[in-house]
């Protein structure tokens, strides 16, 4: 079973993310954050294996939240969900070690098997942002 962490600062979102994983065999959310100061001992508690996080958060945002992360557990699997194409953030996250950066746009079924890749130790870069990661 993969054990998805779910961090946005949208309850609603949280809520249909969570709903999308319940749907599937293999998924489970274990836990879910509104904001980037949760995320650290959410992720003590729930030891997922992917954590899907918003990179516009308030308080603290996901890229902070994901620095933060990798300093400490550097083998964490971070998967960036947000409505933002920024090409300084998607080379900054990809310079942290996140392992993708995908669009709240994409197709349902689509993050669901991306979040497959990355807990199998892949990677998952949206297509709308892969030619960020070269320039």
């Amino acid at each position: 079973m993969i054990r998805v962490l779910v961090v946005d600062d949208h309850a609603f979102m949280r809520a249909a993310l969570i709903d999308l994983f319940a749907g599937t065999d293999d998924i489970v959310a274990v836990g879910e954050c509104a904001d980037g100061t949760e995320v650290l001992s959410a992720v003590q508690a729930t030891h997922p294996d992917v954590i899907l996080m918003d990179v516009d958060m308030p308080r603290v945002d996901g890229v902070t939240a994901t620095r933060e992360l990798l300093q400490l557990h550097p083998d964490a699997r971070v998967l960036m969900l947000t409505g933002t194409i920024s090409a300084a953030c998607i080379r900054q996250v990809h310079l942290l070690g996140a392992k993708g950066y995908l669009l709240k746009g994409d197709d349902a079924s689509e993050l669901i098997e991306r979040v497959r890749e990355v807990a199998a130790g892949g990677t998952a870069w949206s297509s709308s942002v892969a030619n960020y990661l070269s320039a």
